[in-house]
């Protein structure tokens, strides 16, 4: 007996092409990905808004004092967020990613975390920092690398890293905050606190972020992202064939974007252009040469661009 009529089969033929339909539409989902300058990134991706390292307020220092004596104005340096430059750019978040817990990454985030109740996402010294500053104990989230966790709208590997190689590579800090510190913080008072990146699982996309210019090449391994946020200041120039070991690690991702590369005031048209000019493209160069398939694609500030099926729309 023939338990599948023509009908049946229809039916069944045509429910499967729709699940093939389906599957294809989420793989193909499009993001939306704005470069908010220095390691800073805005995912969206259908109801969900991520945030990395968002920095928005740009410090201004007196080089000259820094030249007199950089550690004791460092230490009298009481830096804030600048909340109208942030109220500007940031209208909402669900997950925030911090990489380390340097200024120039994490300053901002307690202003953020409490204005749109994000849960973050980073080290002890980075949580600690944030409970310092008030945010609520359910928004925090701890982690030291080697996690794997399934979020709404996204999934997130936490892969433990190692900062860039500051001062001729004499660059070392070893101090984390065990417990919330007492604010203010200076400026010194915002320690690295461990370094970590991050492979951010989007429907079809996998973004692998970066926080400076260095990466253990251990942890990469297996790990195939579509789309490199790659470390690109000039502090690359101190590690062993960085380009050639990253591209490689992270398995000749077909999108590589240049990070953390950009002069602190991102307005400052003439700034950017000699940025680019001394920083990214000599590593573009380098990526070409590492990895000729990787399409280099140089992110515009505050813009917003459309990535779809490997493709990118500026």
């Amino acid at each position: 007996m023939n338990i599948c009529g023509r009908g049946v089969c229809k039916i069944a033929l045509a429910f499967g092409w729709l699940l093939l339909v389906g599957s294809r539409m989420c793989s193909a989902q499009e993001l939306q990905m704005r470069y908010l300058g220095v390691a800073g990134w805005e995912i969206r991706s259908g109801h969900t808004v991520v945030l990395i390292d968002p920095y928005l307020t740009r410090l201004e220092f007196d080089s000259e004092q820094i030249e007199q004596d950089a550690k004791k104005y460092f230490a009298s340096y009481y830096p804030s967020p600048d909340t109208a430059a942030i109220d500007r750019q940031i209208t909402r978040a669900d997950f925030i990613l911090v990489h380390h817990a340097h200024a120039d990454h994490i300053l901002d985030v307690p202003y953020i975390a409490k204005k749109t109740g994000a849960k973050v996402i980073g080290t002890e010294s980075s949580m600690n920092i944030l409970r310092a500053h008030g945010v609520a104990e359910n928004q925090l989230y701890t982690v030291q690398g080697g996690e794997d966790y399934q979020f709404e709208g996204f999934s997130l590997r936490v892969i433990r890293s190692l900062h860039s190689p500051l001062h001729a590579k004499t660059y070392f800090d070893s101090r984390r905050y065990t417990h919330a510190p007492a604010v203010p913080l200076n400026y010194s008072d915002f320690i690295e606190g461990g370094s970590l990146m991050f492979l951010c699982r989007f429907a079809g996309t996998q973004i692998m972020t970066m926080g400076s210019m260095n990466f253990i090449e251990g942890e990469l391994q297996g790990m195939k992202p579509d789309i490199l946020l790659a470390g690109a200041g000039a502090t690359r120039t101190e590690i062993y064939q960085y380009a050639e070991r990253l591209l490689r690690a992270t398995g000749y991702p077909s999108i590589v974007m240049p990070a953390h590369w950009d002069n602190a005031d991102y307005t400052d048209q003439q700034a950017q252009a000699q940025a680019i000019k001394e920083r990214v493209e000599p590593f573009r160069k380098e990526v070409a040469a590492a990895s000729p398939r990787s399409k280099f694609v140089v992110p515009k500030h505050m813009k917003t661009m459309i990535v779809t099926g490997g493709a990118v729309e500026q």
